[in-house]
């Protein structure tokens, strides 16, 4: 009895010296030493269990109880920081982030006192104890970490214990000294592999619900803009809205801090990005084409804002939305010049026409519009450059088809030459500004050659220049500029004749329609086809 009573004792201080050894300022060497000694000659006395079952000389497996008494000294220590700690909504993420701080700080000074202190105590009766140390913090603080992530709630929250698991208890130099890093190989996972995928799944379910919520405040944030009557800056020669700067800082600063932690979760982040801008984009353009701050500048800024908005590896899922808002923003910046020049173009084949210079205001709003055009991204910018072009070569072509006055004789003659006048000054200014859009050029100039041709057989030559060029032309087209020069029965006849078979051949070679962006005739609407016939004849 006696015999049990000391061993007994012996195990209660073999506990109390471990417990005891993190606990105070400085490491009682020769105490450890004893400790090993006593475990090690234990050992020997007992090797294995006696055949006659002597309890006396059974083993009291002592190196079992230093290495559980390790492992509850552990996990008594990580339990120090913030005991009691509750999740709340006032903390925040701040309380956590403050509690994994102190732990990190703790299992980092406690180990490195291990590894500097107690470990060489222990090394000359062969105690491995940095390795019974350091698996018994690591199980104990995967047990607390797995106890907080069952809590916690929030982006915040979540994020910040993936961070801290991955990024400070993960990393090479937590232990802060050379050659104490954590080895990973021989540790299990800090966090099991179910409770990591659950960590991510929630903490990307809680990112959706925040990212929509941060598009809704820059949604907020531009019509703030909107109502402050506030003009887009110039930044490099183009218009620029905060939008394209407030998405870039936004999905740069989650999929970079996703990316921290995983490259699987930084492909998520950019999804979940990727996919709220595709549903932010419409809603925006309804927004801002229901405010009352249309105008050039802001359209223009938001035609560049879209083009920034095309992230690597997001092209195909955004490209829609974002193709879509910016055709509507160049429709609407179109539809403005459009209603500033349509009244200009009345005059057009009237006598007043003949002794105006209509053009020149006309063309004037045009230099105008092109000049917010030069702030545009270029791409956008030539292609409603161009489609300016084409639409004052169709409206005066579609003036020209449908007068509301004949000319005869000499005024013939005059119209033809201001027609041509005209068409050359139209192209030049388009040229000077840029527009690449060089196939409209002949449209009006042929139609002044025919209404002007002293020769009559050239006509035929001069129609089959306009059919070449323009395959969207049509019957009704031809037989509305015949209608313009009155050549007789006989010779509109033979040139209609003639003509059938060059459209239904450049109708072939063409396809069913012209290709878009090459369209003219087709969008010119004319006089009935017997309208325009009982006209020629």
């Amino acid at each position: 009895m006696d015999v049990c009573l000391l061993y007994d004792g012996l195990a209660a201080e073999i506990g109390a010296i471990v417990r005891e050894t993190l606990d105070s300022d400085g490491v009682d060497a020769a105490a450890l030493a004893e400790l090993a000694r006593v475990v090690s000659a234990e050992e020997e006395a007992h090797p294995s269990p006696p055949d006659d079952g002597d309890f006396l000389r059974t083993p009291r497996r002592w190196r079992q109880h230093w290495e559980e008494a390790v492992r509850r000294s552990a996990q008594e220590r990580v339990r120090r920081p913030g005991a009691g700690w509750a999740f709340g909504e006032a903390e925040g993420a701040s309380g956590l982030a403050q509690l994994l701080a102190e732990l990190g700080g703790l299992v980092r000074r406690d180990l490195q006192k291990v590894r500097q202190e107690v470990q060489p105590a222990y090394a000359a009766a062969g105690f491995p104890a940095w390795e019974v140390y350091l698996r018994a913090f690591h199980s104990a603080v995967a047990q607390r970490l797995q106890e907080l992530a069952r809590d916690a709630r929030g982006c915040g929250q979540l994020y910040i214990l993936l961070d801290w698991a991955a990024n400070v208890y993960g990393s090479p130099d937590f232990l802060g000294a050379p050659g104490l890093a954590l080895p990973a190989e021989p540790l299990p996972p800090l966090l099991a592999p179910d409770v990591w995928a659950r960590l991510e799944s929630d903490y990307t379910s809680f990112l959706e619900a925040k990212i929509a919520s941060c598009f809704d405040s820059i949604l907020q944030l531009e019509q703030s803009h909107w109502a402050a009557a506030e003009v887009p800056e110039v930044l490099q020669g183009l218009y620029q809205a905060p939008l394209s700067m407030d998405v870039h800082m936004l999905v740069a600063e989650h999929v970079k801090a996703a990316g921290a932690i995983s490259a699987e979760l930084e492909a998520t982040t950019l999804r979940i990005c990727t996919r709220a801008l595709g549903l932010f984009v419409p809603r925006f353009e309804k927004a801002f084409l229901a405010s009352e701050a249309v105008s050039e500048p802001h359209l223009g800024a938001y035609i560049n804002a879209c083009e920034e908005l095309r992230f690597p590896g997001t092209q195909e899922e955004l490209e829609k939305p974002l193709v879509t808002a910016t055709c509507s923003f160049q429709k609407h910046l179109l539809q403005g010049l459009q209603r500033e020049l349509q009244p200009l173009f009345r005059v057009v084949c009237t006598r007043d026409w003949l002794t105006q210079d209509w053009l020149h205001p006309l063309m004037d709003k045009v230099v105008t519009f092109a000049g917010h055009l030069q702030r545009v991204a270029r791409p956008r910018a030539q292609e409603t450059l161009q489609e300016v072009h084409r639409f004052v070569v169709r409206e005066y072509l579609a003036r020209a088809l449908r007068p509301r006055e004949r000319f005869r004789g000499m005024e013939r003659m005059h119209g033809s030459q201001k027609m041509s006048l005209d068409a050359q000054a139209i192209s030049d200014t388009f040229q000077g500004l840029g527009s690449e859009a060089t196939w409209l050029d002949q449209a009006i100039q042929c139609v002044a050659e025919i209404l002007g041709e002293t020769y009559k057989d050239d006509i035929q030559r001069h129609l089959e220049t306009l059919i070449r060029s323009y395959p969207d032309i049509r019957r009704d087209h031809i037989l509305a500029i015949l209608a313009l020069r009155r050549l007789g029965r006989r010779r509109n006849q033979h040139l209609l004749q003639h003509t059938e078979d060059l459209l239904r051949a450049a109708a072939g070679a063409a396809g069913a329609e012209a290709p878009r962006g090459r369209v003219l005739f087709e969008e010119i609407k004319v006089p009935s086809a017997m309208a325009v016939l009982i006209t020629c004849v």
